[in-house]
């Protein structure tokens, strides 16, 4: 077993080396559709962390009081909505709690916010609520109440955000398989080279009693290589995009902005583990695709 393998690897080495034109063409194709499928699993991770993250603030309202606004105004505002059966809280918020807050945010670069020469941030109520429909009611009706300047609600945020990954979703899914085909066309293709080159060697294996497994073993690791090669290649040409784009826009824009962002550890193990999956499918199905006309003779 171990003697056929190692036969196996050593022939489909010798082959790729023979059609070095069209091994280089296949891993080309697969990796080009890798590197476009890494784009839309990049995107569509980070949308649906940073989608996550809003969430988390789907249960709250945030109503910005006025400034100068009594005390007692406020914790007035606060009673009415605890008395509502679909709020579970309410929560008051000052003006200094949210500048600490903002500071923790931005991290090393909190001191900044120590040089505004006052505090341009309002005090606050924040309203936890039980669902989705109270949430909506009170941030359509919050302005009118007295004393309330402005409402956070993230509900327009999510639902853009659901729409998006979903779109890309899809899009990634039918472009993946467009390509997948177009990949394993390829790989076919190439592996079909070797065969007419070595077609008088395999009818003679197929005529002393060569089994068509026995024949189609080298092929048969030559497209797993192939797909290999090209979903490590895939797989460091993302990574490296991926860092260069965070260097451009900088860890402490991301901070400050407070967007999440998947970090390039995560993402090169997944992908990996993805590439080399898929890599590893396309040649084998390519290879396979290639020999049965042959075989079945």
């Amino acid at each position: 077993m171990f003697r056929r393998m190692g036969y196996n690897i050593k022939q489909a080495f010798v082959q790729i080396k023979r059609n070095k034109a069209m091994t280089f063409t296949s891993v080309l194709a697969i990796t080009a559709m890798m590197l476009i499928l890494g784009v839309f699993f990049v995107a569509t991770i980070n949308i649906n962390l940073f989608a996550e993250v809003v969430k988390q603030d789907f249960d709250m309202v945030e109503l910005y009081i006025e400034e100068d606004y009594s005390l007692d105004g406020i914790k007035k505002i606060g009673l009415e909505y605890e008395s509502d059966e679909g709020v579970s809280k309410v929560e008051f918020r000052s003006k200094e709690d949210a500048l600490e807050i903002m500071k923790s945010r931005w991290g090393d670069n909190g001191y900044l916010l120590d040089n505004l020469g006052g505090n341009p941030l309002p005090d606050s109520l924040i309203v936890y609520v039980k669902d989705a429909e109270t949430a909506k009611i009170i941030a359509s009706e919050a302005l009118d109440v007295e004393g309330v300047e402005d409402v956070k609600y993230y509900q327009e945020t999510v639902e853009k955000l659901t729409k998006t990954t979903n779109f890309i979703q899809m899009a990634s899914l039918v472009i993946m398989l467009f390509l997948v085909l177009v990949s394993i066309v390829v790989v076919s293709n190439t592996i079909k080279l070797t065969v007419f080159a070595r077609s008088k060697e395999i009818r003679i294996m197929k005529y002393i009693g060569a089994t068509n497994w026995f024949v189609r073993g080298p092929f048969f690791i030559e497209g797993i290589i192939i797909g290999l090669i090209a979903a490590l290649v895939s797989t460091g040409l993302v990574a490296i995009i991926y860092d260069n784009i965070m260097a451009i826009i900088g860890a402490d824009i991301i901070r400050i902005l407070s967007v999440p962002i998947v970090p390039i550890e995560y993402l090169a193990v997944n992908l990996a583990i993805i590439f080399v999956a898929l890599g590893v499918g396309i040649g084998s199905c390519g290879s396979v695709i290639s020999m049965r006309r042959f075989l079945d003779k």
